[in-house]
């Protein structure tokens, strides 16, 4: 006959299982985030997109006056590049790419305008693999809730 402590463990434990797998399957392949961030004057940003070959990339960076320096993995770059120094944009850029090579594409903007610039992106990255093992850890501390749970069910000998 199960106690009370042990269907409480137990549906407990479930629960974390359940989450943590959950968790688990959503993380697996790319990932979009949606970017929407405003920067004042004189402020800096930068980004890196980790992301495998064949993620397609949006960026929008509106603004008076800024300078935005670009970096990519591989050879045959899909965005406009200018060197490896900043390259100075007034009013908008658009930038739509695709990443040839899995890596990381570094973006670098500093506002010098007088007023505010916007960047608004839809980014495709990859899940950093550390939260992997950070999805295990949630449903192994499932499956140990429910075996300390499962000890309450055990009959104590007499003189205990």
């Amino acid at each position: 006959m199960l106690t009370k402590r042990t269907i409480i463990g137990l549906v407990v434990g479930s629960a974390i299982i359940a989450v943590g797998g959950y968790s688990l399957i959503t993380s697996i392949g790319l990932q979009t985030v949606n970017v929407n961030e405003t920067f004042g004057v004189g402020e800096s940003t930068s980004y890196q997109i980790s992301a495998s070959d064949g993620a397609s990339q949006h960026m929008k960076i509106t603004g008076e006056k800024f300078n935005l320096k670009l970096s990519s993995p591989g050879v045959g770059l899909q965005i406009p590049k200018d060197g490896d120094s900043f390259v100075t944009h007034e009013k908008e850029v658009t930038l739509d790419w695709v990443h040839l090579e899995d890596g990381v594409t570094r973006i670098q903007l500093q506002n010098l305008g007088s007023t505010d610039m916007i960047v608004e992106a839809k980014l495709n990255v990859t899940t950093d693999p550390i939260l992997f093992s950070y999805h295990f850890i949630v449903i192994i501390s499932g499956m140990i809730i429910i075996g300390f749970s499962m000890g309450f069910t055990i009959r104590k000998p007499k003189g205990f």
